[in-house]
C-alpha cells in the first residue's frame, strides 16, 4: 500500500546552526531540505541507499530556496516534501517549510534531481527502478508559490571576487564537493554589514559540473539592481595535459535576492 504523497519531517534550529541575527543559516536549512528528500524518498523504495545498491544514485540539478523569514533560534520547524512531477531521467520535487507550533509558512523550495549510474556516469532511467515507483508519488496539485529556477545568466562584466582550494569539510559521501557548500561559499562573499542592513530572499543554485578536493575554485561575482540582486558563476582550474596551459570549468550558477 503507497504511503502519504507528502513528506513531513521535523527539525530543529538549533543554537550552533544559527547566525548573528539568531536565525537559521540557510546553508543548513538546505540541509535539512536535503535530508527531508533522502528520508521520502528512502521511506518509498527509492532512496540512496536502495539505488547504491544497484549502482545508481540521485544527482542534485538545480535548487530554489525562496523564504519570507528564516526560523528563529530554539523553533521547531517541519519541512513537508512532495514530487511535483517525474519524467525519464528528471524529477521535480518541492518542499514547504513550517511552524510546527504556530502553522506560520517560513518559506518553500524547488528542487530538480536526476539519476545517474554509478558506473558509466551516465544518465539512468527513473522508471526502471523499483517498478516505477516513483510514479506513485507524483502530486500536480498542491501548490508551491514560488518561482521556478531562473535561467542564471552571468554577464562578461563578472568580476573575480573570490578564490579557494576544497578541503575536507568541502567534500560529501560521494568525494565530490558538498551540495550545500555551494551555498554556503556563495553567501560568504557578502560581508556582515550587508546582512546586517539586507534580508537574504531567495537563492537559485544550477549544479553544472562535478568538483573534489583539492580542486581550485573561483567565484565571479556580478551585482544588479544595486546589489539586491547577485548573479554567481563558479568555476574549477584545470590544467591541460598537452601543454600545461590552465582553463576554467565552469560548475555552478546562482542568483541571490536580497530586500
Amino acid at each position: 500500500m503507497p504511503m502519504d504523497k507528502v513528506g513531513r519531517y521535523e527539525f530543529w534550529a538549533e543554537p550552533f546552526h544559527c547566525d548573528f541575527s539568531k536565525r537559521l543559516m540557510m546553508g543548513h536549512l538546505g540541509n535539512h531540505l536535503l535530508n527531508a528528500a533522502d528520508f521520502y524518498s528512502h521511506d518509498r523504495g527509492f532512496g540512496m541507499a536502495y539505488l547504491n545498491g544497484i549502482n545508481k544514485t540521485w544527482v542534485l540539478s538545480r535548487l530554489a530556496i525562496e523564504m519570507e523569514e528564516l526560523p528563529p533560534m530554539h523553533a521547531h520547524f517541519a519541512v513537508e516534501t512532495w514530487v511535483e512531477n517525474a519524467m525519464r531521467f528528471f524529477t521535480n520535487r518541492n518542499f514547504m517549510v513550517q511552524d510546527t507550533d504556530s502553522g506560520k509558512v517560513y518559506g518553500y523550495g524547488r528542487s530538480v534531481w536526476a539519476m545517474i549510474d554509478t558506473v558509466t556516469r551516465q544518465p539512468a532511467n527513473l522508471f526502471d527502478v523499483n517498478e516505477a515507483a516513483i510514479k506513485e508519488y507524483v502530486l500536480k496539485e498542491k501548490p508551491c508559490p514560488i518561482a521556478k529556477s531562473s535561467r542564471v545568466n552571468v554577464g562578461e562584466e563578472a568580476k573575480l571576487a573570490h578564490a579557494f582550494v576544497t578541503r575536507y569539510n568541502d567534500i560529501d559521501i560521494n568525494g565530490h564537493f558538498n551540495s550545500v557548500k555551494y551555498i554556503e561559499h556563495v553567501l560568504d562573499l557578502f560581508d556582515l554589514d550587508w546582512y546586517r542592513a539586507h534580508q537574504l530572499k531567495r537563492i537559485e543554485i544550477a549544479y553544472v559540473a562535478e568538483a573534489h578536493c583539492g580542486d581550485t575554485i573561483k567565484v565571479y561575482r556580478q551585482d544588479v539592481d544595486g546589489g539586491l540582486e547577485t548573479f554567481v558563476r563558479m568555476v574549477k582550474v584545470e590544467r591541460m595535459a598537452e601543454n600545461g596551459e590552465e582553463h576554467e570549468v565552469e560548475i555552478c550558477r546562482s542568483l541571490v535576492k536580497f530586500v
